[in-house]
């Protein structure tokens, strides 16, 4: 069957090229990735754990690495990841309870997640350093 000249073809569901960038769109898509993160992040754990049963050979290997600059990396993007995913956790409870669908306070509590994950990251990193000198 042929078309119609001026029907014009569109996507079959939303599309990121379709709206501008909000923060909600934004908190959503780092919901998801965080979630990837923090199971990929797991084995990193489970690695720790085997290590540090494994003996202290094997744990001062795993701590090396854990201190190294890619380890610190890894494991601040993993607190990173965990911390806002908590905090975006709690938002999506609390609006499944019915509450904060007004637009205001949806766009506020967005801002409260990214920040509020920044915040608590930094007091993890901060209490862990100040307790052994770093992870």
């Amino acid at each position: 069957m042929a078309e119609h000249p001026r029907v014009r073809e569109r996507p079959l569901s939303p599309h990121l090229q379709v709206y501008s960038w909000q923060v909600q769109m934004v908190t959503s898509i780092l919901h998801r990735a965080t979630g990837i993160v923090l199971a990929l992040g797991s084995l990193l754990m489970v690695c720790a754990f085997v290590s540090l049963a494994a003996g202290p050979s094997s744990w001062a290997e795993f701590s090396a690495f854990a201190r190294s600059p890619l380890g610190f990396l890894i494991m601040f993007g993993w607190s990173w990841s965990l911390a806002y995913h908590l905090i975006n956790g709690i938002r999506h409870l609390v609006q499944d309870a019915g509450y904060g669908y007004a637009i205001a306070n949806f766009v506020r509590n967005s801002w409260i997640s990214v920040f509020g994950s920044l915040v608590l990251t930094a007091l993890i990193w901060v209490v862990a350093i100040m307790q052994r000198g770093g992870a």
